[in-house]
């Protein structure tokens, strides 16, 4: 390495010579709304990555749900695990497929920043009380444009942005932003029947057999799979053969059918849909009751955007905590 270049300048020197054709190239990104004077270390998208992981959003997501509500297990997945796992299974198909990693890392780290408490269940308690609807991957984008940094946003490139909020069902202008697409469902199908097998809501021999003798009967023979068939087929034109792609998404409709939306996994919903339609009313009743830096969003676009940005951002067990000194009866004594 040259000691008169950057080492940001000297990475982007070995992306042009490395990744392939169709990767995005730091140096070619389309840049942030707020100009910000290169890193001499670090490229655009490592950058990004790093503003990711430091901010508070993704500190939360450790105590937020990922299919099953406040397990007392050690080993189910939680909002963050799985963000965790999604990387890795999106940076190893980027680097195999010679696609920019830092870039693709980026937008797996931050994919799933706008979910709500109690996963998929409070997306959809918010997405029917708000009249404007709610979307986690559009909260997700708000997170890192709007929310936070207090106000200012954490200033991203376009194309972290992009394949952040096209993560669920659209397709990204960037073959990275497409990989964490595909990493994201191969993470969530295999680990959920990981977490579900544990639960004993499945046992593995309850796995479609169509899908296991296509995909494989353990979580890592089911992955290496899926991972290797998409790099077999390149960086062109991202895609699953027929029969992996096929028996995915048998497996899909399997887990839709058996676990997504079995009484066991759904029995505590319930109480979780009580719990933010009861805030929700609350605050929005009211929004000088929300913390003054909502109470400041409310101004700056609208109660119910407010209201929203606050419910989505706790955490399960702050979201709890809150509900019962709200509505719960605390104990008391006269001396």
């Amino acid at each position: 390495m040259n000691e008169n270049i950057d080492a940001r300048v000297y990475t982007e020197m070995i992306e042009e010579n490395v990744l392939c054709e169709f990767a995005s190239k730091s140096k070619d990104s389309k840049g942030r709304e707020r100009y910000l004077s290169p890193d001499p270390l670090r490229t655009c998208y490592q950058r990004d990555r790093d503003r990711i992981i430091h901010c508070n959003a993704f500190s939360r997501l450790k105590q937020k749900t990922q299919v099953f509500l406040n397990p007392t297990g050690d080993h189910y997945r939680t909002r963050l695990t799985h963000t965790l796992e999604v990387s890795q299974i999106a940076r190893t198909i980027a680097r195999a497929m010679r696609l920019n990693e830092d870039l693709t890392e980026a937008v797996a780290l931050g994919h799933d920043l706008g979910h709500t408490p109690f996963g998929h269940a409070g997306e959809a308690v918010l997405n029917e009380l708000s009249p404007k609807g709610f979307k986690h991957y559009q909260q997700s984008l708000r997170v890192v444009d709007v929310l936070e940094k207090d106000g200012k946003g954490l200033n991203l490139t376009y194309e972290v942005r992009d394949g952040i909020v096209k993560h669920t069902n659209e397709i990204a202008e960037t073959r990275e932003g497409y990989v964490v697409r595909l990493a994201d469902v191969i993470a969530y199908i295999n680990h959920d029947i990981e977490d579900a097998i544990r639960a004993g809501v499945l046992r593995n021999e309850d796995l479609p057999q169509e899908a296991v003798e296509v995909l494989g009967d353990t979580k890592s023979k089911r992955i290496t799979t899926l991972v290797s068939n998409l790099v077999k087929n390149g960086a062109e034109n991202i895609h699953f053969d027929e029969d992996i792609g096929n028996a995915e998404n048998i497996l899909h409709k399997f887990m839709y059918e058996q676990v997504y939306t079995n009484p066991l996994c759904k029995s505590e919903e319930k109480k979780a849909r009580v719990m933010l339609e009861k805030l929700y009313k609350y605050f929005l009743d009211d929004p000088k009751r929300l913390p003054s830096d909502y109470i400041a969003l409310a101004d700056r676009f609208d109660a119910d955007t407010a209201v929203c940005d606050y419910i989505a951002g706790m955490t399960d067990k702050f979201c709890i905590n809150l509900f019962m000194d709200l509505y719960v009866p605390k104990s008391w004594s006269v001396c």
